[in-house]
């Protein structure tokens, strides 16, 4: 077989590796795979044509463009993932594993398109949080936006997850606007380069928006500005080298890192032998040795029980790991592959022999250990590695040191107290579990671990038919961690995409936040309605359109009829007496829904057109009650429009109701899904 040739994709042409390509091995075989790398890359080129070419055409799209941008993407990888899954193979994953990395890389894609189209708008600002009241007449605003970084994203991703940890980086820099530099892992850079080249073919990206690096970076993080950001997974050391260059410190480049860990499984003690519990715990800790031979970031490597089950966990853990198939991953029968290479299994044998000066090894002989359908001494496998540190307090190295394969160490705790003091030697991981079945032991160790982990995970016989994994990142939530994780946090939903823009104050009158945010904001300038706003599409309405009602009296046979009706006799709207006590009432005061009632009456076009319906109302607030022979009158202004598919979207509506003296009563959000066309 040939050995591939995997290039780069450079300022819009592939490069081929030179002669000082690094060579690549098949993890199963052992035998030479491919060649990659190219030490004459052009990088400030690179650079160039991400800024100039690939950001201002990303920006150019509103949030929700890009949204449909990535569902694009995802659907056409999704349509070539067989060939991804064929390449992987050679990685030493299973086809288990590939649906981790390759699926999961897929819908985290999707997950970000759907968000990008739910939780941001159809603009180019991103508001974060709400106005703020600066001056006593609310003349003078102040709101925070995000808007995207006029630079380059750098993507520096680890081996084990080769599309999955592009992808997981690649949807939210996208959907912030900003270009990306792709610089995977050289040991499985090839599956890399296939899904690139799927996704450059397909057609979908603007020019400039995805580069890729099959190799070294050279001298690019010294080319870097302060609008830039660089996003890496991988070791402590090499985070460290990195993040600490002289470059990158002095221009505050902006750093995210994603790096060594040290997880920790608390069995909790409620879960004895016998239990749902108890025998989740063991699933759990056995998927984590063994899927993708252990190499992953969130695997769990240090098992914490009660130390009266201790004995019981080991044999049960044993009696699984015994039973799992180890070698070609292309085999059916295979339940877990060889691991990266020939030199990542150096590096395990090296850490899990300093994890033995501390802790026993109870099973897994990486010198006798069966491999079917391939050569235990020619691929890169192992065994799954079990050890018992009996004295964790005394221990240093079982804390500290990550063996990046199917390795991890049981070890015993006396109490609560003692299992959450255990976990946090870690000195901060990316997740921690806790499986019990007793809601005062979650709340214990998230009151004292939850400042050392980035997710903590519990699970119990009421979640575990429905739960992801302690291991499985989800793009709805924070992936990263304090201290020895790196201090980062990828993925978060649009959390992880504010790393790729820029958190700015603005501050102004009400027509000029208006103007940049595309949301009307109250003190702006109305515009009067042509015609019934519930008679204009969507596309009609304008953002600051406005009607006034006249006024509706009310009286006191509203509120008992109202009363009477719904069946809410709360005293301070039937008893005087009564409601009179209340510091917050006069007297008998009309219903706060009655009110609401009246309004929608008051503003409701009846006959058919664009409003398709009511899906409720948001920020509700009564501020002044009203008695009976008092009116209101409401005022319905446009406030904000956000696309949802190709028929309707929707629209919020900013509602206030005033008494007959113009006090503000009540206000609130409208959302309605009006139509596109009549």
């Amino acid at each position: 077989m040939s050995l591939l040739e995997i290039n780069s994709f450079a300022a819009g042409r592939w490069v081929a590796p030179d002669a000082n390509a690094r060579m690549i091995e098949n993890a199963v075989t052992g035998a030479p795979l491919g060649r990659a790398g190219n030490d004459a890359l052009d990088v400030q080129a690179m650079l160039d044509y991400a800024r100039k070419t690939g950001g201002p055409a990303l920006r150019a799209l509103t949030f929700h463009d890009r949204a449909r941008m990535l569902k694009a993407l995802a659907a056409h990888l999704g349509k070539h993932k067989q060939a991804l899954y064929d390449l992987s193979f050679a990685t030493g994953a299973t086809q288990a594993d590939h649906m981790i990395d390759i699926d999961g890389g897929i819908g985290t894609m999707f997950v970000f398109a759907s968000k990008g189209r739910r939780e941001m708008p159809d603009a180019h600002v991103y508001l974060d949080g709400e106005v703020e009241q600066l001056s006593r007449s609310a003349t003078f605003l102040g709101q925070h936006i995000a808007i995207s970084l006029q630079g380059v994203a750098v993507h520096i991703n680890a081996f084990n997850f080769p599309v999955w940890g592009m992808l997981e980086k690649l949807a939210p820099t996208l959907l912030a606007g900003v270009p990306a530099i792709v610089k995977p892992a050289t040991a499985t850079c090839y599956v890399t380069e296939l899904a690139v080249k799927i996704m450059l073919d397909s057609g979908i990206l603007p020019a400039g928006a995805l580069q890729l690096v099959s190799g070294g970076l050279g001298d690019m993080l010294d080319r870097l500005t302060c609008q830039d950001v660089v996003s890496f997974t991988g070791s402590a050391q090499t985070a460290f080298k990195l993040r600490s260059a002289p470059h990158i410190l002095r221009n505050s480049i902006r750093f995210v890192a994603e790096q060594d860990s040290l997880n920790a499984s608390i069995l909790g003690p409620d879960a004895t032998p016998g239990t749902p519990e108890f025998e989740l715990f063991v699933k759990e800790v056995h998927r984590e040795m063994t899927t993708k031979a252990g190499q992953k970031c969130t695997a769990i490597r240090r098992i914490i029980a009660p130390k009266a089950q201790v004995d019981a966990v080991i044999e049960a853990l044993i009696a699984r790991l015994t039973k799992t198939v180890i070698g070609d991953p292309r085999a059916d029968a295979t339940r877990m592959g060889a691991l990266v290479s020939n030199s990542q299994k150096r590096d395990v044998l090296e850490k899990a022999a300093i994890i033995g000066t501390e802790a026993e090894r109870v099973f897994g002989d990486p010198d006798n250990f069966d491999v079917h359908g391939a050569s235990a001494s020619k691929g890169a496998f192992l065994p799954p590695m079990l050890f018992h540190c009996g004295n964790p307090d005394a221990a240093e190295r079982v804390h500290d040191t990550e063996a990046f394969g199917p390795v991890s160490t049981v070890m015993g705790y006396r109490d609560l107290d003692h299992a959450i003091a255990l976990a946090n030697r870690g000195e901060g991981s990316l997740v921690a579990s806790v499986i019990t079945h007793d809601p005062e032991v979650a709340r214990e160790v998230a009151l004292g671990a939850g400042a050392f982990h980035g997710r903590l995970y519990f699970n119990n016989r009421d979640s575990m038919k429905e739960s992801t994994g302690h291991g499985s990142p989800l793009p709805h939530m924070v992936h990263g961690g304090p201290g020895r994780a790196g201090g980062g946090e990828e993925l978060g939903g649009v959390r992880g995409v504010m790393h790729y823009m820029q958190r700015t104050a603005i501050q102004g009158s009400p027509d000029i936040l208006t103007a940049i945010g595309s949301k009307w904001v109250p003190g702006a300038a109305e515009k009067p309605a042509p015609s019934h706003p519930f008679t204009r599409t969507f596309h009609e309405l304008e953002i600051g359109e406005t009607i006034r009602t006249e006024p509706r009296k009310i009286t006191l046979a509203d509120i008992e009829q109202f009363a009477a009706f719904t069946g809410d006799t709360f005293y301070a709207h039937m008893d005087d007496a009564a409601a009179k006590r209340n510091p917050f009432f006069p007297g008998r005061v009309a219903h706060g829904y009655l009110l609401l009632s009246f309004a929608a009456g008051l503003f409701v076009e009846p006959n058919e057109g664009p409003v398709l319906a009511n899906t409720g109302l948001d920020n509700l607030r009564f501020m002044k009650p009203v008695e009976a022979g008092d009116s209101i009158k409401v005022r319905l202004t446009v406030k904000h429009k956000t696309p949802r598919n190709e028929e309707y979207g929707e629209v919020r509506w900013h509602v206030t109701l005033t008494s007959q003296q113009d006090e503000l009563v009540a206000e609130y959000d409208l959302l309605t899904m009006n139509a596109y066309a009549s």
